[in-house]
């Protein structure tokens, strides 16, 4: 989701989606506003996953503070950035996250500290591997203990691949195949974006676990676009 409307979010869950991917690298969310759209979708019992800003490390931080069920940290290259992420999502003696008990998914202080910092422990790391450098690092990134899912950004990838925007091209379908496989052979979840149902589809049958799929402002210009023709015959 790249809009900042709490309405939104709490629709999509009520139609049954599994999670909202509110994206604070291509969007215009802020974390004021993060923190509403978090409340709609927990109303609406469906995750939170925040896209933050590539190397801020204080914003994954600041993500899971605010409700965030699972963070995703873009353009991850190396086992070295692969660490430094879950380092900055997890407490000690995992990571360094910064510990206080008085934030929102601490219920402001309502959740007992020892409580909170145990099972906060659980939230999902997702990274994205979106380019030709992760994927010849992707052994190593893989051997990284406490990620949950490395996710395929196909447009990145297909750009690094230089096939830019094709992301059907054999070369690049061949390429998060290969991915997907590792993943599998490692116990690492693979997810990747899909923009149609189909392609949601054929990546859900190769194995993918985790699809995020298209984005709120083009599923509405579909729909009114639709509309829109239907008027006119």
């Amino acid at each position: 989701m790249i809009g900042t409307d709490p309405a939104f979010v709490e629709a999509v869950g009520h139609a049954g989606y599994d999670f909202v991917l509110l994206d604070m690298e291509h969007g215009t969310t802020t974390f004021e506003i993060l923190s509403h759209l978090i409340r709609a979708m927990n109303v609406a019992g469906v995750c939170p996953v925040v896209r933050v800003s590539r190397g801020t490390d204080i914003w994954i931080d600041q993500a899971l503070d605010v409700g965030a069920g699972a963070v995703m940290i873009p353009q991850i290259d190396t086992a070295e950035q692969t660490r430094a992420a879950v380092s900055a999502a997890k407490f000690s003696p995992i990571g360094t996250r910064g510990a206080c008990r008085f934030v929102r998914s601490a219920g402001f202080g309502a959740v007992p500290g020892s409580e909170y910092f145990r099972t906060a422990q659980d939230t999902v790391v997702i990274l994205q591997a979106e380019g030709r450098k992760a994927v010849e690092n992707l052994d190593e990134i893989l051997n990284v203990p406490e990620i949950d899912v490395v996710f395929v950004g196909p447009y990145d990838l297909s750009s690094s691949l230089e096939h830019v925007g094709e992301i059907d091209h054999p070369e690049v379908v061949a390429c998060i195949k290969e991915i997907i496989a590792k993943g599998k052979e490692k116990g690492v979840k693979i997810g990747c974006f899909a923009d149609t149902v189909e392609g949601g589809k054929k990546w859900r049958d190769l194995g993918v676990k985790f699809i995020s799929y298209s984005c709120d402002t083009y599923l509405f210009y579909q729909m009114a676009k639709a509309d829109v023709e239907k008027f006119a015959l």
